[in-house]
């Protein structure tokens, strides 16, 4: 068997998924955050079950052993998956067990619907005449011809009916739980100083006599069931359907998509069992993955703060010193650069820039590229406030972006009503640069100004996820970003629009071939024994070619540090290298969601902010936007951020070959917890910034 040149995807992707059930496991970690935790590693791999494994599925089946993309046929690949997430599924189960535990000694209980006393029973049936009756309809799979599609974000009860002394013959049924609809929490009455919680599955299997009461059955049994299936929409090239048809009748088929797992309570009867696997039309290849008693542990993530005594102590984050004490931060940015740092800076400094120039009678016109909205968005908000007050607003709203395509079909009808011209990015393409460009006439000249940010324009997310956005209004940074725009106007014959850009590195026409300009220069410089150096911080590292010239770098000498939260193909460990790669994982309170790129370029670095990740579909298939940063102050901000994050020894793993995602061993040293200095960093500078200021 030929040596590997780097590590499969999907098992790297695997590793980063065990990152997140560490935090869950990890007892230091407050009770509510390690259940958000069980609840983000089960979102992730329903995601990566219903888009991941799916695509492999289809490879296997057009038998196709080798893909470009993957050095190991399909079929091992899936394999070697299969065995990885049984065994997060029993980590998982201990994890949570331990929990319970945890939740127990701090008086919080998960009651079963076994274990009611006389008022909480009573509690129960008024709530599920009162909420839940109506949202329930049991199917009765024995005399359904075609099997009923089960929803792959849903969770079901598999009942089995019969009476105790046998008189009727025992019936199968499934009844699915309206988890989407109600809360799947229902705190119930509790003695003092105690919280007993039950599970809406729980409810409905409390009330099952009622809601069978018709058949006259007597004993019930019952276990959850949930199915995920494939959930990539195929765009194909058929030019008569229009991309929103597309996307709504690809929305409606990931509804019917093929089963890729099925999972199951282990404590279900085999009969049971066996007729579901049948009637579902699976094998023992489709992932077959007996849990626990519960499923759809994404729910956890909104499991009720009120029962906990410790609150979240999560700091507020703040406002960049730079645009404290301004009236309008519009001024500001007309002067100089501000790297807003989320979700320490405050993000509310953006939907005000967006906010000022909605209301500015000297702008003409905003243009903004929208890929996840926050819901009720307060962006969205101010660009329909912006067209009432007679300004141009131009949105690209991403109708691709995977699992919020629906919510984005909605953002474009509201828009479109507001006035907005909505452009829907390019065919055969995701738009998922984030940019703003904001025109602007003073004394008849032409102003541009606006942003460009590794993150989505989402208010929500911009709290818990860690971003940099560039507030600037640089002459030749938003040329560059006004000739994306005129690009994303007239995508078919504009190509040559993008190829022109000066200063920014655009995907998919220059970024990759600048990046292995760069790394050239790096493996040139440590050749010729002078000091050379690669500093990134990535989401996700795969590109095979990528990797490649990182190999090459590492062997001439170049010294590589890599901050990768996400999947790393690269194979870390290697003895012709001549300095070892410095390689970690962070996964903390906050989603590491920031790229940057450093290259030392013989002493005069080159800083870079992107929204691409090292991966052949934001490289070659996506339209992305790397900026540089040209003041020295922000570089070194940047550089000192990285530098944080590449001294953790609390929240980073090493990456290895073994993906043993060990963490980094503080010995001695003075404790760093990244996410925390890095606030504490930034949050000094306010106290600087009025001093250096007030002189």
């Amino acid at each position: 068997m030929h040596k590997r040149k780097t590590i499969a995807r999907d098992i790297s992707w695997l590793s980063f998924n065990a990152r997140v059930l560490q935090e869950a496991a990890d007892p230091s970690v407050p009770l509510r955050e390690r259940l958000r935790f069980l609840g983000i590693s089960s979102n992730n791999l329903d995601e990566f079950f219903r888009v991941r494994v799916a695509t492999l599925k289809r490879l296997v089946e057009v038998g196709n052993k080798k893909n470009m993309l993957i050095e190991v046929s399909p079929e091992l690949i899936l394999e070697d998956i299969q065995e990885k997430v049984i065994e997060q599924q029993r980590e998982f189960e201990s994890t949570w067990n331990d929990i319970l535990r945890e939740l127990k000694k701090q008086k919080i209980f998960l009651v079963t619907e076994k274990q009611l006393n006389k008022e909480q029973q009573r509690f129960v049936i008024n709530y599920f005449n009162e909420e839940v009756r109506t949202n329930i309809v049991p199917l009765m799979i024995e005399s359904i011809q075609s099997f009923p599609t089960l929803n792959d974000k849903s969770i079901y009860l598999a009942c089995k009916l019969s009476k105790a002394d046998r008189s009727v013959p025992q019936k199968f049924a499934l009844v699915a739980v309206p988890s989407r609809r109600l809360s799947r929490f229902l705190i119930l009455p509790s003695k003092t100083g105690e919280h007993h919680i039950i599970l809406l599955e729980d409810v409905v299997r409390f009330c099952l006599p009622f809601i069978f009461s018709f058949f006259g059955y007597d004993v019930f049994s019952s276990h959850i069931i949930k199915v995920t299936r494939d959930a990539e929409i195929d765009i194909d090239n058929d030019i008569s359907t229009s991309l929103i048809q597309k996307l709504q009748k690809g929305i409606k088929s990931r509804r019917k998509g093929k089963p890729v797992r099925f999972v199951f309570d282990k404590e279900m009867e085999p009969t049971l069992l066996t007729y579901l696997v049948k009637r579902l039309g699976l094998t023992q290849k489709d992932n077959l993955i007996p849990g626990g008693r519960i499923h759809n542990f994404k729910d956890f993530i909104d499991f009720p703060e009120s029962v906990f005594v410790q609150k979240n102590t999560r700091k507020k984050p703040f406002i960049h010193p730079a645009l404290r004490n301004t009236k309008r931060i519009t001024d500001i940015v007309l002067q100089k650069d501000v790297l807003l740092n989320f979700p320490y800076h405050s993000f509310d400094s953006v939907t005000d820039l967006v906010r000022e120039a909605a209301i500015d009678p000297e702008v003409t016109s905003i243009k903004i590229t929208c890929y996840r909205l926050a819901p009720r968005s307060k962006i969205i908000n101010a660009l329909t406030n912006a067209v009432r007050n007679g300004k141009e607003v131009t949105v690209v709203l991403e109708l691709r972006a995977r699992f919020d395509e629906e919510a984005n079909l909605e953002w474009k009808e509201e828009l479109e009503e507001e006035g907005v011209k909505v452009l829907l990015g390019v065919h055969d393409m995701k738009v998922h640069a984030k940019l703003c460009l904001i025109k602007k006439r003073v004394n008849n000249h032409t102003i541009h100004y606006g942003f460009v940010s590794t993150g989505n324009l989402n208010e929500r997310t911009a709290r818990i996820y860690a971003d940099h956005c560039l507030l600037t209004s640089d002459r030749n940074i938003m040329a560059d970003v006004n000739r994306i725009f005129t690009y994303l106007e007239q995508p078919k014959d504009r190509i040559h629009i993008l190829r022109s850009c000066k200063k920014l590195l655009v995907c998919p026409t220059n970024l990759r071939k600048q990046i292995i300009e760069f790394i050239n220069k790096e493996i040139k410089t440590a050749k010729a024994k002078k000091p050379a150096g690669i500093t990134l911080k990535l989401n996700s590292l795969s590109d095979i070619a990528l990797i490649d010239k990182l190999y090459e770098a590492a062997k001439a000498g170049v010294e590589i540090k890599l901050v990768i939260r996400g999947i790393c193909c690269m194979l870390i460990e290697n003895k012709r290298f001549k300095k070892p790669v410095q390689a970690i994982s962070i996964v903390d309170e906050y989603l590491e969601h920031a790229r940057i790129m450093v290259f030392h370029n013989n002493g005069k670095e080159k800083v870079f902010i992107s929204s691409a990740d090292w991966m052949v579909r934001n490289l070659d298939h996506r339209v992305e936007a790397t900026c540089p940063i040209f003041e020295k102050d922000i570089q070194q901000e940047l550089k000192d951020i990285l530098q944080i994050q590449l001294s953790d020894n609390i929240k980073a793993r090493i990456l290895n070959n073994e993906l043993s995602n060990q963490y980094v061993n503080p010995r001695n040293k003075r404790k760093v917890r990244s996410q925390v200095d890095t606030y504490n960093y930034l949050y000094r500078k306010l106290s600087t910034y009025s001093l250096v200021h007030k002189q």
